[in-house]
Order: structure tokens, then C-alpha cells, then sequence
């Protein structure tokens, strides 16, 4: 793991890459070998194999990448898809289609202000980007499509990585104590369900004093602010 700026070349190499948030590949004409550099300064990953790279910055505005997951609000029907607000600085397309066993005839209802679990299909500076709400190989939902009922809670773009981390301690604590169903975007936002209200605020209340922007409390600190919620 490493510092990088925007600009800077990054030695990213492997015979099935691919490049995640944060880095950006470069053809060059004068050799046929390309160059990967940063768009934007953070910390520099890569998995365990170094076939995936990307850059972990705690940006305020979420920049759409491919592949990645986000939680998004309906807020325009727009012919035969929708329009979705996933903070972003152009709003996203969600073809009718793309949701598990829709066809012409069967397609999703949404409401304007419905929530969207959503995958990121395409984003491309120049374009807007798209959704699509299965596994484009299985055509299977994997979890994507409507979030019904439950809460969407805002949090830093920092703050949803270190969720999806399975070493993070957060969900398993809180899975420990609550019955709950967690959908977390990339895109600054969880969404969460319980059966009671009260346990609904608790997660609510947790994720936002775990997260780095906020009191960033470590796993000690928040088995003794568990303590004190009506849970």
C-alpha cells in the first residue's frame, strides 16, 4: 500500500488486470506497452493475486467506476428504463430490462423514490453511466433490485469500503446483537432493515460514530456505545 497523486505512473501489471477506482490506462503510441496512472491522490490496492488495482480516496462526490455496487433513488421514468440518483455528478440509466426475468412484457414497477440496489454496468467520463440490477453472465439477481422498506443511511465513500472489508468488525458486531439485512453501495450509502424501529436507529447511529468523517470509534469504543442504546 502506497500514496499516490494524480499523474503519477503506477506499476500495475498482470495478464487478466483490471483497473478499479482511481487509475486509468493510457495508450501510447511511440511503444506498444501502455501506462496506468492515478486520476486522483489516495491509497494505492491491489488484490491478494495483483490482478485488480484501485485507489482509496475519502472523496466527497462519488465517482462512478465498473463492476462496482451503489445504491441508488428513482427519480424519472425515462422511456422503457429509469433515471437513478447515485450522487454522482450525472444521474445514472437503469434499463427496464436489466432485473432478473424481465422481459417486454414483465417489467419492474418502480415508483419514483424507490431504492435500487444496483450494479455499476458502465461509467465513462464522457458518458453517463448505467445500471444493471442482475450478474450480467447468470442472469440472476446476486441481491441487486429494489431495496423494499427498511432505511438508507449517508455515510463517507471511506466509511462504505471499510463495510465491505470482511475483516471489519462493525456488521458481525451488530449482527451479534440485532436481526438485520444491510445493502451497502459504494456510493456513500447503506441500507438497512430490522423489525424494530429502535434497532433500525441503533445501526443507523453505529455506522455513522464508526465512521472515519465522524468520531471514527474503533471496535472497544463501540461495544460500550452499544452499551448505552435502547437495543
Amino acid at each position: 500500500m502506497s500514496i499516490v497523486v494524480p499523474g503519477e505512473h503506477v506499476p500495475a501489471q498482470h495478464v487478466n488486470l483490471k483497473l478499479g477506482p482511481g487509475l486509468i490506462q493510457l495508450s501510447q503510441t511511440s511503444t506498444p506497452k501502455s501506462s496506468i496512472i492515478s486520476t486522483r491522490a489516495g491509497t494505492l490496492h491491489h488484490s491478494a493475486n495483483g490482478s485488480k488495482w484501485w485507489v482509496e480516496s475519502n472523496a466527497r462526490r462519488y465517482v462512478p467506476a465498473p463492476q462496482e455496487s451503489v445504491i441508488g433513488v428513482v427519480t424519472q421514468k425515462a422511456g422503457e428504463g429509469f433515471r437513478v440518483d447515485i450522487g454522482s455528478a450525472h444521474p445514472a440509466s437503469l434499463d427496464g430490462l436489466a432485473f432478473e426475468g424481465a422481459s417486454k412484457r414483465n417489467r419492474p414497477n418502480l415508483k419514483i423514490g424507490s431504492l435500487v440496489y444496483a450494479r455499476v454496468s458502465l461509467a465513462h467520463k464522457d458518458m453517463e453511466p448505467e445500471l444493471e440490477c442482475f450478474d450480467a453472465q447468470t442472469r440472476k439477481s446476486e441481491g441487486f433490485g429494489e431495496l423494499k422498506g427498511g432505511f438508507m443511511v449517508r455515510c463517507s465513500l471511506g466509511m462504505c469500503r471499510k463495510l465491505l472489508n470482511p475483516n471489519n468488525f462493525l456488521l458481525p458486531l451488530l449482527g451479534a446483537k440485532i436481526p438485520l439485512e444491510v445493502a451497502v453501495g459504494m456510493n456513500g450509502r447503506v441500507w438497512i432493515n430490522s423489525k424494530e424501529t429502535r434497532h433500525t436507529i441503533a445501526i443507523s447511529r453505529c455506522i455513522e460514530a464508526a465512521d472515519p468523517d465522524g468520531e471514527g470509534m474503533g471496535e472497544a469504543e463501540m461495544k460500550k456505545f452499544l452499551g448505552t442504546l435502547d437495543i
